[in-house]
């Protein structure tokens, strides 16, 4: 069984340059530009978009887990231009335990610019207090220092090195394991 409250985002969060919101069918063509980057895609487990219905086919599945209340998309919608550069995942809810796991993407073009630090630093807090979940996990590619180190930066606990977790694209890929709990900051290692 799955926390209801995590289907939808009842209201929009705002940082000093963006809006966390749903994902509507319209932002499909400015995620296009962010999924049809083989750099962008690199570590993610599924592959560059090569055409809209490769997008389309993405959607129908975010809307079939919203249904089944298994995963909350939003987009990373920029104040400014109004354009999409990013999405944002909890998906894997465990309601006994209050527990998801963290996914994110953004458009190559932002990379570098504290844009998901931003977009996270607002998603975090509401995860917790407003959405009542204990704990988040992220598993990191270990080629993705970048992303490793956000997550530190955060106050995410690095749990463990989990080799060769994911075949992904024909290849085993290790990836490191994160963990941050309520409350944040940091945690008891046992």
């Amino acid at each position: 069984m799955l926390l209801p409250m995590l289907t939808t985002l009842d209201t929009t969060l705002t940082t000093a340059r963006l809006r966390l919101r749903t994902i509507t069918e319209h932002d499909l063509v400015d995620l296009y530009q962010v999924f049809s980057d083989d750099e962008v895609t690199y570590f993610l487990p599924y592959i560059t978009w090569t055409d809209m219905l490769a997008a389309k086919s993405w959607y129908a599945r975010v809307l079939d887990d919203a249904a089944a209340r298994s995963a909350l998309q939003l987009v990373l919608e920029e104040q400014a231009s109004g354009k999409v550069i990013g999405t944002i995942i909890l998906f894997r809810f465990d309601a006994e335990c209050a527990r998801a796991e963290l996914g994110y993407a953004l458009n190559r073009e932002y990379w570098h610019g504290g844009y998901m630090r931003e977009a996270l630093q607002a998603l975090l807090p509401h995860a917790f207090n407003e959405l009542g979940l204990h704990r988040i996990e992220a598993e990191v590619d270990t080629r993705n220092a970048p992303s490793a180190k956000l997550l530190r930066s955060l106050g995410f606990n690095e749990e463990g090195l989990m080799r060769q977790r994911w075949k992904m694209k024909g290849e085993y890929k290790d990836t490191w394991f994160f963990g941050m709990l309520a409350g944040g900051g940091e945690q008891a290692k046992s």
